[in-house]
């Protein structure tokens, strides 16, 4: 029985509904956006905002199911009771260690639990928003989108805060300071930047990029918190985690420390801010060696322990995946065996292309998800402005952008 579903899990038949109905419903939730957006925001920002949380829910917790029902997957959240009462409740920013090809999938799976996975939102490069179906999506959600030029970016950043500041519900938004993934190749080329420049090295995570963090502060400050994230994946994980293996439905374990900052007690001052950013990627890296040396976060860190919360998977998130594969897969296949058995061989044609299109489009964001694909952006140079341009210990830089 376990053999039979684990072919059906890897079955490229299941994976094709997956993307019908993945890329489906991205096109008819970006319809409904755009009516929205012209019609309704407008007249009624409020009711706007009020809807498009509920259209980005549905969308988003597509992925979300295959990574809590299809492959099982387990997050534990270690936080204290104090900072989970604040969760859901408020406007926060994140700062997250971008370390696998799936922390950002593992980031959606703790704000579905939380309630906010609707209202979550990120910096991102400007151009995702033309990409159809989620940077449609996330182009009429808000985001906060990015040229890498830094005057501009930061006037974008103070109008774009400002609009999430003013939604009815808590927004969350994702800050990663590294500013891309982690590779080995970034990493050696951060060592260097460090070295170069009397920083403390980092050993699992690239020098912060402190610009994007100081332009937000002041539109921050007294209106959100901080949430303080470190996600970390045993190394000796008999599932690697890849996009891959989670739609292929192999379970993966993740460890999620969460630590809320007020806003109201990090430096109003630039330089001091950019300090802060930092000393907190070093105390991360401390907790991210604890972790991988005695297989938590705080024997070897000093951080006070805090025992795990394991979410169980949410029924609305399975619901709605069915729901979807309902209105999409069943008409379209319905529709392509009608034109098969009719005879109408060019009609099923054009029908199964727009399928195999669709499945091309799986493939082709999943490979984008790799590590290896990741950008390659502070990689190739190893000093000046345009690497990591993080605070020495001696003096805090104001040359990062993101």
């Amino acid at each position: 029985m376990a053999g039979m579903l684990s072919l059906i899990k890897q079955s490229t038949l299941v994976h094709l509904c997956f993307a019908i109905s993945y890329f489906t419903s991205g096109l008819v939730i970006n319809s409904v956006q755009a009516v929205l957006y012209f019609g309704l925001k407008p007249f009624n920002k409020r009711l706007y905002r009020k809807i498009g949380y509920y259209l980005c829910y549905s969308f988003y917790c597509q992925l979300v199911f295959l990574a809590d029902w299809w492959s099982g997957s387990t997050l534990y959240v270690y936080i204290s009771d104090e900072d989970l009462k604040y969760c859901g409740k408020e406007h926060v920013l994140l700062l997250m260690n971008h370390t696998y090809e799936i922390d950002w999938l593992v980031g959606w799976m703790f704000c579905e639990k939380v309630g906010v996975l609707g209202n979550c939102k990120a910096y991102a490069k400007k151009a995702i928003q033309y990409i159809p179906a989620i940077g449609w999506a996330w182009k009429f959600a808000e985001f906060v989108f990015l040229e890498r030029s830094y005057d501009k970016d930061k006037e974008i950043i103070g109008l774009q805060i400002k609009e999430i500041m003013d939604y009815p519900d808590p927004g969350w938004l994702l800050l990663n300071a590294e500013g891309t993934r982690f590779t080995e190749k970034k990493h050696e080329a951060s060592i260097k930047f460090a070295r170069e420049r009397g920083m403390t090295e980092l050993k699992h995570h690239l020098i912060p990029r402190t610009k994007g963090f100081t332009a937000s502060l002041p539109y921050l400050r007294g209106r959100s918190s901080i949430l303080d994230i470190q996600l970390a994946i045993p190394k000796d994980s008999p599932v690697k985690p890849t996009i891959f293996n989670i739609l292929n439905g192999k379970s993966i374990t993740a460890h999620m420390h969460v630590r809320r900052i007020p806003t109201e007690t990090l430096p109003e001052n630039e330089e001091e801010a950019a300090e802060w950013l930092q000393e907190l990627f070093r105390q991360k890296d401390i907790m991210q060696d604890s972790f991988h040396t005695h297989g938590d976060f705080f024997t070897g860190s000093g951080v006070v322990k805090k025992v795990p919360i394991k979410f169980q998977p949410r029924l609305s998130s399975f619901v709605n995946m069915v729901a979807w594969n309902v209105i999409t897969v069943v008409p379209m296949s319905y529709y392509l065996v009608q034109q098969l058995v009719s005879g109408e061989i060019l009609y099923f044609s054009i029908g199964s292309s727009i399928l195999v299109a669709f499945y091309a489009l799986m493939v082709k964001a999943i490979g984008m998800s790799k590590i290896s694909k990741a950008s390659t952006y502070g990689s190739d140079k190893v000093s000046g402005e345009s690497v990591h341009n993080g605070s020495s210990s001696k003096q805090a830089s104001t040359d990062t952008s993101n």
